[in-house]
């Protein structure tokens, strides 16, 4: 009989992760004990995805406040240090910065405007406007900020961050001042001192702020890259894709990950025969169209991920191929004038980047496509679901 059904993702439950879990044999006896369960049989190029918080668990790669003032003093000198382009988060950098505040005798705190890199918005969009303020010049002080627009909350959470970051600072013991910019170059007159907390955008801040003369300028992967009196560490990505734990903690983005997804690949190939691929989620990379929310706080949706995994889609619009190419057939003579494109296009394994009949597939890479529907099947509440299977993503309509 012909398959009637395409990709299916699928979360598989898990027991809750303890620090010291054998997470590649919970990963691997979760997903054969599901298969069993539900009646389904696993097939070649399926795709196992373990989401990262439950990793970083098992490693027990966390840090706390106390060990995050120590980096950061050890690094930045312990003085005036500017923490620009924060994202607006109680569980993303909160805990981050009241660590950063501890280990500063003063935060100069800069936030762009009228939203953060991830799209939480401080003002909306008309309330800028209606300002006149030039936001890609014009540099407000907090009481000149406050004349503006008042006193804001954030249409989720409730909360005014400026007045939360506030109080984080100087609950931490250090003095503060907050600035709106978005010229990274503005903190360079209150400071030189830099650290730059913007995520997919550090890198040209960091550079920016070197060659306008800053005299040390650190991103937050910079910070806690190496284990401080016993504490988690993540030497790639330091502080970058942590998430708070407890009031006084962070879990740290996971380490060795790619020893995980290959042991894992390894165990299911000895038990089942197939070719199953691998790989570690965080955020997915896709966009709130109401609250304007990038969900991508993590600094890469994958950070390991087995090789079958890399690359980008190749793939035939079918409706191009039904409106223009067999604009003139139907039916079976239709079906199979396409099945007969797709299995030529297979077959030639060549790149399809700028040919007409690709147009409006997506030229994103395969691990966040995949992490991106993993994150939306496993949710971030009371699923129960770390793991996500997906099955049938690489068939096409031959299959």
């Amino acid at each position: 009989m012909e398959r009637l059904v395409g990709t299916v993702s699928r979360g598989v439950r898990a027991p809750i992760i303890r620090k010291g879990d054998d997470m590649a044999k919970i990963v691997v006896e979760s997903v054969l004990a599901a298969s069993e369960s539900e009646g389904f049989a696993l097939r070649d190029r399926d795709v196992v995805a373990v989401t990262e918080a439950v990793v970083a668990r098992s490693q027990g790669n966390y840090a706390t406040v106390e060990e995050i003032a120590a980096d950061v003093k050890a690094k930045l000198g312990g003085g005036t240090v500017g923490v620009i382009f924060p994202i607006l988060s109680r569980n993303r950098f909160a805990i981050c910065l009241r660590g950063i505040a501890s280990g500063c005798k003063k935060v100069v705190l800069m936030l762009s405007y009228p939203s953060d890199e991830v799209g939480n918005h401080l003002i909306s969009m008309d309330q800028l406007d209606e300002s006149g303020v030039n936001p890609w010049s014009d540099v407000l002080t907090e009481e000149k900020y406050r004349e503006l627009f008042g006193y804001q909350k954030h249409r989720f959470t409730g909360v005014d961050y400026v007045e939360y970051y506030r109080s984080v600072i100087e609950d931490a013991g250090a003095e503060c001042e907050i600035i709106f910019a978005n010229n990274a170059t503005a903190i360079l007159s209150r400071t030189k001192t830099v650290l730059a907390c913007d995520i997919h955008t550090r890198a040209r801040t960091k550079r920016i702020l070197t060659k306008a003369g800053a005299e040390k300028v650190l991103t937050l992967d910079d910070i806690m890259t190496a284990s401080v009196n016993g504490s988690g560490y993540n030497d790639r990505y330091g502080l970058l894709g942590s998430n708070k734990a407890t009031e006084n903690s962070v879990k740290l983005f996971p380490i060795h990950c790619q020893e995980l997804v290959d042991r894992v690949h390894a165990e299911l190939k000895e038990r089942t025969g197939k070719n199953i691929e691998v790989m570690i989620y965080g955020d997915g990379a896709f966009k709130d169209p109401v609250g304007q929310i990038w969900e991508l706080a993590d600094p890469v949706v994958s950070p390991a991920y087995t090789a079958g995994l890399e690359g980008t889609p190749n793939e035939l619009k079918l409706k191009y191929l039904a409106d223009n190419d067999f604009a003139d057939l139907s039916g079976d003579a239709l079906k199979a004038a396409i099945s007969e494109a797709i299995v030529e296009k297979d077959q030639k394994a060549e790149t399809l980047v700028g040919s007409m009949a690709s147009q409006g597939t997506t030229p994103r890479r395969l691990t966040d496509l995949i992490g991106s529907l993993a994150d939306l099947t496993s949710g971030s509440g009371d699923k129960g679901t770390p793991i996500i299977l997906v099955q049938g993503y690489f068939d096409n309509y031959t299959k």
